[in-house]
């Protein structure tokens, strides 16, 4: 078990094994987050990744939690409500090119009162509510009149009950250089209640880093499939979407690290003209090192299209990794 894993910069050279496997433990790549836009977070969407792989035969284990504040308010539909996330997998480097990862997400609707901290941000920094001041808070509620959907009150049903296998290929790792190639099958199943569904999807991602020094960037340019044209509800999806991001990762010392990521999706349904447009979003994280993992925060903030994403999330996770000899 490698038990250090705590220097903060960049190896200098490839040929030092040590150095190598001391980086891949120090670096955790992007954060440990996923889409949660309302339609993305309910059907599969590429992650950005790390484009380096894990020393052999290591281990990492993995659990968040988020909570997310849902507010859209347009002529075509209304969402308001609130999302949580329950995460728990674990990622394995089977050897120089292959890993894989298996993860399960739960994904419910639940009180979380982001309602309360919104307005009191908004109204701090003088901006617009978006019409979220002229309703009562702590609501559950979806309408898409245009294609008869209406789910109201439902609070502590699940909205997603997710499994997803992840395949990543090594195309090419140097010092300051990696590209990686990813595949991913994910099962949704939610048995009974407003959005009750059974669906298979498939995705394909490219992971491209960049490291030096200080400093670490992250890519991602994916691409998901879906065979069900219904998965939130009766809420028609496109069958094909793409996703897009970067992360920045800044050591500022040596169990310290500051990170900002934007996330680019294709709009995932033609139903009406904002949810056909893209969704974006911006994450502000902090990860602490520990000895043989890695506690991360982040905040995720929606920006330009305030209609077809999550209007704020925060997400808490420990990584725990371990290698065997």
């Amino acid at each position: 078990m490698l038990g250090t894993g705590l220097t903060p910069f960049a190896a200098t050279s490839a040929t030092n094994s040590a150095t190598q496997t001391r980086e891949a433990f120090d670096d955790y790549g992007p954060l440990k987050t996923y889409a949660q836009s309302p339609l993305q977070s309910n059907s599969l969407t590429p992650q950005v990744r790390s484009g380096f792989r894990l020393p052999t035969q290591t281990v990492e284990l993995y659990g968040t939690g988020t909570i997310a504040s849902v507010w859209a308010n347009t002529d075509d539909y209304k969402m308001d409500y609130y999302q949580n996330d329950l995460s728990v997998g674990s990622y394995i480097q089977i050897n120089e090119k292959w890993a894989i990862e298996m993860d399960y997400t739960w994904r419910f609707a639940a009180n979380n009162g982001l309602d309360t901290l919104t307005k009191a941000f908004h109204d701090t920094f003088g901006i617009g509510l978006n019409g979220r001041d002229e309703v009562d808070k702590h609501a559950f509620d979806i309408s898409v009149p245009q294609y008869g959907v209406e789910i109201h009150d439902f609070e502590g049903k699940t909205l997603s009950n997710a499994f997803t296998i992840y395949a990543s290929y090594q195309v090419l790792e140097n010092t300051h250089h990696g590209l990686s190639l990813g595949g991913s099958l994910y099962y949704n199943y939610v048995g009974s209640g407003p959005f009750k569904t059974s669906s298979l999807e498939q995705a394909l991602q490219l992971n491209y880093s960049y490291r030096s020094g200080k400093h670490r960037v992250y890519t991602l340019l994916g691409l998901s499939y879906r065979h069900n044209d219904e998965v939130l509800s009766n809420i028609p999806y496109n069958h094909f979407a793409f996703s897009s991001g970067i992360s920045y990762q800044y050591a500022i010392a040596p169990r310290h690290r500051l990170i900002t990521e934007f996330h680019l999706y294709e709009g995932a349904s033609d139903a009406t003209s904002d949810l056909n447009e893209p969704s974006t979003e911006v994450l502000l994280g902090y990860r602490y090192h520990t000895d043989e993992g890695a506690i991360e925060i982040s905040m995720i903030e929606n920006v330009f299209n305030m209609d077809n994403s999550t209007d704020i999330a925060f997400t808490l996770g420990y990584r725990h990794r371990v290698t065997f000899e």
